[in-house]
Formats: C-alpha cells, structure tokens, sequence
C-alpha cells in the first residue's frame, strides 16, 4: 500500500518532460492551467470551421468591388494566384480538405496518442501546424 506522502509522484525516473507518465498530476497542481490549454486545442481544430466565414472575402480579395476572374486556370494555378480571386467552388475544395485531413489524421494517429500520450502529440501537432 502507498502512503498519502507518495500521491501523485510520477514513478519513472527517466522519464521525458513529453512522456505520458508527465500527464499525471502531481499534488499542488494548479488546475487552471487546464482550460487555457484546451482553449488553444479548440481554437486550432476551430480554424476549419472559421475558414468559412471568409470564403466570400476571399472570393474578392483582389477585385475587391467586383470579383476579378481569370478563365481557363487549373485548380492548382487558381491557388497560387496572385492576378485573380479564388472561385467560391475552389475555396470549397480546400475546406473540404481540412475535414479530409483532419479524419485521416486521427484514425492513422489515434492509436500512437494513445501510446505515446498528449504531450508528445501535442507537441508533433504544434510543429506541424507551425
């Protein structure tokens, strides 16, 4: 049996700052620390849903009265423009990429979170989204 004086001390000495034995709290942790963390989760899995408040904007970004055509451009040329705006139907292609992107991303990588913990995830998500 472990004594109280024992609670909440992570067990593995050499374990890493990003290991998932870190993700146990420890007695005195401050717990308001948590909702400002996930906060930044939501905000960055929010960016897809916030890209289509600026589908319209986009759409006439250059011509900004009027929307400033350019025919007879591939899908990749439209994207990397800088004479023309974005077709709303182009704009739509890359929102749904984001939710492609987003589903494939968790089925392939759910299993390893859960192996390797928040922390490391967290962290491999930050620099990929850097």
């Amino acid at each position: 049996m472990t004594a109280v004086s024992s609670a909440g001390r992570v067990s593995a000495a050499g374990a890493g700052f990003l290991d998932k034995e870190h993700t146990i709290a420890t007695a005195g942790f401050n717990r308001w620390l948590v909702p400002p963390a996930a906060l930044c989760i939501h905000l960055c899995i929010g960016m897809a849903y916030g890209f289509s408040v600026f589908w319209l904007p986009l759409s006439r970004a250059i011509g900004l009265t009027a929307p400033k055509a350019c025919p007879d451009m591939s899908l990749m040329q439209e994207l990397f423009t800088t004479t023309c705006d974005w077709k709303v139907a182009s704009l739509g292609w890359m929102y749904t990429l984001f939710f492609v992107l987003l589903g494939v991303s968790a089925a392939i990588w759910g299993g390893w979170l859960e192996k390797a913990g928040p922390r490391k995830a967290g962290f491999v998500a930050a620099l990929c989204w850097a």
